[in-house]
C-alpha cells in the first residue's frame, strides 16, 4: 500500500564554502555592519574545517548554517542591496521545520536580539565570552596618544629604533618564497601546541598564499629581504577586521605593536575601527588586547528558540462528554501499534515510519519511544483518545513554528470509527492549543481526495487555502 506523503515546501538549498564562491560572499560581508568578526570571509575560511559552514541566498540575503559538534546553528542572515531578512528568517524557520531540527541562531550582534526576542514564543540566550571581539578606533591606533598608550609607543619606538631598516608593504604574489622562508621561521619558534592553535597556523598560512588582493588586505614587515611578521584582513562595512597577526617576535623585540600600527595605517583609512577578534579565552591573549584600550568590546550572543511545548513541564490530561485525552504509555503498545503499522488505514496520514526506520523492525514498543522522545524534546505532543480505559486512537500536535502556531493531526483504529470520536478529540486538543498552551493558529491539512478528513476538518475550522495535492485549514483565537 502506497502511503501519501505529506509534499515539502521548496527550502534552501545550501552550498558549500567554495562552492558557494568566495566573491559572493565577500560582496554580503564587504556591506556588513555587525561589526563582529564571524561575518566575514576571513573566518568562515579560517574555521571552516571546525564549523563546516554552508551558505545560501534567499530574498536577497546571505543565510550561514554552522554545524558543531552535530548541532546545526545559523547566523544572523546578512542583507545585500534592498534584502529583506525578515523573509530570510522565515526561510530558516521553514527549513528548520521540514528538517525537523531545532531553530539555533549564533554570535549574534546585540543589535538583532530585540527583534528576534519579539519574533519567536520564547528563546535561551548566551552570552560567549569567550568570543567577544576587541575593537579599536582607527585614530587610536595611528597616534597611540596619551598616557595609557605609552607602553606601545615605546615598543614601537625601540623597534625603529634598533631595526631601522624595517619597512611594512603590501604583499603581492612575488613574495611567496619569502612567505615559505618566514613560515619556516615562525614554525620553529612557535610556542603553542593545542590542536585548535595548530588548525589556526595552518588555516592562517593557506589564507596569505591564496594571493586575492580583491578579497583581503595583506602586508608584511620586511627587514632587509626578509619578511619578519605579516598580517591580514579584510574591510566589514566600517571595521578592518585583523584576522592574521603573526610575527618573529623572539627575535625582533616590538615587532608586534609595529607590524598593527603599520597595517592599520596602511589599509584603515577607509574605516573607522579595527577589530582584533577575540582571544579565545586565552590569558596571555586577553592581556595583550586589553593593554592595547578597545574603544569596546563587541559582545555576540547564541540563542535557542523555544516553542509553546518547551513551557510546559508534563504531558497534559484533556477530558471531554466523553473521551480523555493523555499519554501514550507502554499499555498502549499493541493498540498503537496496530493504529501506527496498518498501512491501508494510515494512507492519507501523511508520513511513513519506514522513512526514519528504514529495514529496521518497528512495534509497538518502538512508536511508544518515540512519542515520549518526541514531547522529551519538546517537538511534537502526541496524546492518546481514550473512551474509558480502552485506546481508541491518536491526537497530535506537531509542526510548532516557534511563533504561535502548530499543526494537529488525528487517527482512529478502524473498529471505532464513525462514533465521532475524532471530531470530539481533535476539537478539544485545537481549544487546549489555543487557550491552555497559548497558540495563536491552530492548523491543519489534508489530502484533496480525503474526504472523510476535509468533512471533519471544515466543521471545525476555515478554510484558507489550496494547491494541487492538499487542503489547508486554520483556527484561531
Amino acid at each position: 500500500m502506497l502511503i501519501e506523503k505529506i509534499p515539502q515546501k521548496t527550502v534552501l538549498q545550501f552550498q558549500a564554502l567554495k562552492e558557494f564562491g568566495l566573491e559572493r560572499l565577500a560582496t554580503y560581508y564587504q556591506g556588513c555592519h555587525f561589526d563582529i568578526c564571524e561575518y566575514s570571509l576571513g573566518i568562515k575560511l579560517m574555521c571552516e574545517y571546525l564549523y563546516h559552514y554552508a551558505f545560501a541566498e534567499v530574498s536577497g540575503c546571505l543565510v550561514c548554517r554552522d554545524e558543531y559538534e552535530g548541532i546545526v546553528y545559523f547566523d544572523y542572515p546578512v542583507a545585500g542591496e534592498s534584502g529583506d531578512v525578515k523573509a530570510a528568517l522565515c526561510a530558516i524557520e521553514d527549513y528548520c521545520l521540514e528538517q525537523d531540527i531545532p531553530l539555533r541562531f549564533t554570535t549574534l550582534p546585540p543589535s538583532v536580539l530585540g527583534e528576534l526576542t519579539a519574533r519567536y514564543d520564547g528563546v535561551h540566550l548566551r552570552k560567549t565570552y569567550e568570543c567577544r571581539d576587541y575593537c579599536y578606533r582607527i585614530d587610536d591606533v595611528l597616534r597611540f596618544e596619551g598616557k595609557k598608550y605609552a607602553g606601545q609607543r615605546n615598543h614601537i619606538r625601540r623597534f625603529a629604533r634598533l631595526y631601522p631598516n624595517a619597512r611594512f608593504r603590501r604583499m603581492t604574489k612575488s613574495d611567496l618564497p619569502r612567505l615559505e622562508h618566514f613560515a619556516d621561521r615562525f614554525d620553529a619558534a612557535f610556542q603553542k601546541k593545542g590542536i585548535d592553535a595548530l588548525h589556526e597556523r595552518e588555516e592562517a598560512f593557506s589564507i596569505l598564499r591564496m594571493d586575492r588582493e580583491d578579497l583581503f588586505r595583506v602586508g608584511c614587515m620586511e627587514l632587509d629581504g626578509e619578511i619578519i611578521g605579516v598580517a591580514l584582513g579584510e574591510k566589514c562595512g566600517d571595521t578592518l577586521v585583523e584576522h592574521i597577526e603573526k610575527a618573529l617576535s623572539s627575535e625582533y623585540e616590538g615587532v608586534y605593536p609595529a607590524l598593527f600600527q603599520a597595517f592599520v595605517a596602511e589599509f584603515g583609512g577607509d574605516c573607522r575601527y579595527v577589530n582584533r577578534e577575540d582571544d579565545a579565552a586565552d590569558r596571555g591573549l586577553r592581556n595583550s588586547k586589553l593593554q592595547y584600550h578597545p574603544s569596546h568590546i563587541s559582545q555576540k550572543y547564541d540563542m535557542d528558540v523555544l516553542n509553546l511545548l518547551s513551557f510546559i513541564d508534563e504531558i497534559p490530561t484533556i477530558t471531554t462528554e466523553r473521551l480523555t485525552l493523555n499519554a501514550i504509555t507502554e499499555s498502549d503498545a499493541e493498540s498503537y501499534g496496530a493504529l501506527c503499522l496498518d498501512d491501508k488505514h494510515n494512507r492519507y496520514w501523511g508520513y511513513d515510519y519506514r522513512t526514519d526506520v528504514g529495514d529496521a523492525p518497528a512495534d509497538g514498543r518502538y512508536f511508544v519511544q518515540t512519542v515520549a522522545e518526541d514531547f522529551a524534546a519538546r517537538r511534537n505532543l502526541s496524546l492518546a483518545i481514550r473512551v474509558g480505559e480502552c485506546f481508541v486512537g491518536e491526537v497530535v500536535l506537531y509542526r510548532l513554528d516557534n511563533r504561535g502556531t502548530a499543526e494537529l493531526g488525528v487517527r482512529i483504529l478502524p473498529a471505532y470509527l464513525r462514533r465521532g470520536y475524532a471530531k470530539e478529540a481533535f476539537a478539544a486538543m485545537a481549544d487546549w492549543a489555543l487557550y491552555t498552551l497559548g497558540a495563536e493558529h491552530v492548523v491543519a491539512r489534508c489530502f484533496r481526495e480525503n474526504t472523510a478528513s476535509e468533512q471533519l476538518l471544515s466543521s471545525l475550522m476555515k478554510r484558507t487555502h489550496e494547491d494541487d495535492r492538499m487542503l489547508y485549514f486554520e483556527k484561531t483565537v
